[in-house]
């Protein structure tokens, strides 16, 4: 029996799954560590420590391979997408991994917006305009801290940075390239006008190669300490969004993937590049006739993680204190108060907002309070307003594609009953809820098989997927939200005015860097 591995370095985890040529589980690893966030703009992560995040992941799962029957054919990466790290002449860094929810470049992006070189940047590289793209990181870094940018040689992602410390190379696919801002979809090539933007040039940057590149030669300490040869060949893969859309089997034009993790995102495959007038969907590269567009959210399972640490806290100390889970009490709370939550609606942006606004500003509030409102209705609508949120990107796509075929969604929520329900009433279509386990690491493992010659085509994933569940929109439910959504929509775009004076305030009274 051999075996592929696939890994997805996520926001706040890797996980690795050890899989056979057949895409039975043979073991599985998940690794955490921490955001760095020292106020609210900033969110950076130590790439040496998810470096070794990825050693103990691919070891562990590695334990559980056979290898005196067969061998590991190769390990194939789904990686965090819009992450800087600058590198000095000797390739070591110069700045932790600013990740895409950093929010510091966002003076830059918000000029750029308003003096429409923003809108024009995204017409030619499909990056929209706002701070978790590194090409505006650059330029922050550029005009706030001179002495880091001039000490800076490369610039790279975390995935081009921990494939570099296995093997000594900087490659980068098209797909995560096309997330910086810094690539040009229509040239398929480095974007001139980005780069002398930010004042760098392009063997500053990594070299360009396709999804199904492999890297061999490892470094044999690495190879040692996870236990496979040091031939193994790692398949560069892609993002992590493009990969779970593949994991979910989301890969024909019309099949949209709903995805929420800590973050979320809406997302289907177009066979060309397909730009939003207003600017508001990405379109990045992905595989030889597939693009991806959509829109991600900055605020999807981070939502209901600040419910239950700052709304809910004696409830999630007694939950554990009896062995139950949090997240599970809290649903069972929500699950009390009638869709629409009474008329209590909650615009969830905590971290600022990616799609559909692409403000960084973006602010959270509740609206509609009155003495009748309990707790219990400000945690269902938070988990509503996740949602609402993804059905304003769904919007916008629609505007790009048309009515969507089928709609499957994934993440941590679809694993809740309530939260599929509420996404079938909201949206007020059928979704499919894909038995399949981390998305990602599917993705990533259906990349390594056409890579390795034992798959054609993406089509593959539908061997692997398995059982699917669908949830049909209730009537009776979703008209509550049929007449609520014109008045989140309509507070949204009044509200929006006011988000970067409150954001100014707010940034005065933090403590400084």
């Amino acid at each position: 029996m051999d075996y592929l591995i696939g890994i997805d370095v996520g926001t706040t985890s890797t996980k690795a799954v050890l899989y056979n040529t057949d895409g039975d589980i043979f073991g599985y690893a998940n690794k955490l560590y921490p955001l760095i966030q020292e106020n609210a703009d900033m969110a950076e992560e130590d790439p040496n420590v998810i470096f070794q995040a990825t050693i103990d992941a691919l070891a562990e799962v590695t334990a559980k391979a056979d290898q005196t029957q067969g061998k590991i054919l190769g390990v194939s990466w789904s990686t965090q997408q819009h992450s800087l790290i600058g590198l000095d002449k000797d390739h070591q860094p110069t700045t932790n991994t600013i990740t895409w929810a950093d929010n510091r470049a966002e003076k830059y992006a918000s000029q750029m917006a308003a003096d429409g070189s923003g809108l024009a940047l995204y017409k030619r590289t499909g990056l929209p305009t706002h701070p978790m793209g590194p090409v505006y990181k650059i330029l922050w870094l550029k005009n706030d801290h001179p002495e880091i940018y001039k000490k800076t040689r490369y610039w790279v992602g975390l995935k081009e940075y921990l494939l570099y410390r296995y093997f000594g190379q900087l490659k980068q696919e098209y797909n995560m390239a096309a997330t910086t801002g810094l690539f040009n979809i229509h040239q398929m090539d480095w974007d001139e006008e980005s780069m002398k933007l930010v004042g760098i040039t392009r063997d500053q940057l990594p070299e360009l190669v396709d999804a199904t590149h492999q890297l061999t030669g490892m470094n044999p300490d690495y190879a040692k300490q996870i236990g496979f040869p040091a031939d193994t060949p790692f398949i560069m893969g892609g993002t992590d969004g493009s990969l779970s859309e593949i994991g979910l089997g989301a890969i024909n034009n019309g099949e949209v993937a709903v995805t929420i993790g800590t973050s979320g995102a809406v997302r289907t495959f177009v066979d060309k590049p397909q730009i939003d007038p207003k600017g508001r969907i990405f379109c990045y590269p992905v595989m030889q006739g597939k693009w991806i567009i959509g829109g991600p959210v900055n605020n999807g399972g981070i939502v209901f993680r600040w419910v239950r640490d700052q709304l809910f806290a004696p409830e999630k100390v007694m939950a554990k204190e009896l062995g139950e889970d949090p997240y599970d009490v809290l649903t069972s709370i929500a699950k009390q108060v009638p869709a629409g939550s009474d008329g209590l609606i909650f615009h969830p942006f905590l971290g600022g907002e990616r799609a559909p606004i692409w403000d960084g500003n973006a602010r959270a509030s509740f609206f509609g309070l009155t003495r009748q409102h309990s707790r219990a209705h400000m945690v269902r609508a938070a988990l509503e307003g996740i949602v609402y949120n993804l059905y304003t990107v769904e919007l916008a796509l629609k505007e790009a594609t048309g009515e969507p075929t089928e709609i499957r969604a994934a993440g941590g929520f679809a694993r809740s009953p309530l939260w599929r329900q509420m996404l079938a009433d909201i949206f007020e279509e059928p979704v499919t809820i894909p038995e399949a386990f981390e998305s990602g690491c599917l993705g990533a493992m259906v990349i390594a098989q056409i890579s390795l010659g034992l798959a054609d085509d993406l089509s593959v994933v539908n061997k692997f997927i398995g059982k699917k569940n669908t949830y049909q929109p209730d009537p009776k439910t979703f008209e509550n939200y049929r007449e609520i959504m014109p008045i989140y929509i309509r507070l949204g775009r009044k509200l929006q005015s006011e988000y970067s004076a409150i954001a100014e305030y707010q940034r005065k009274r933090e403590p400084k860097e």
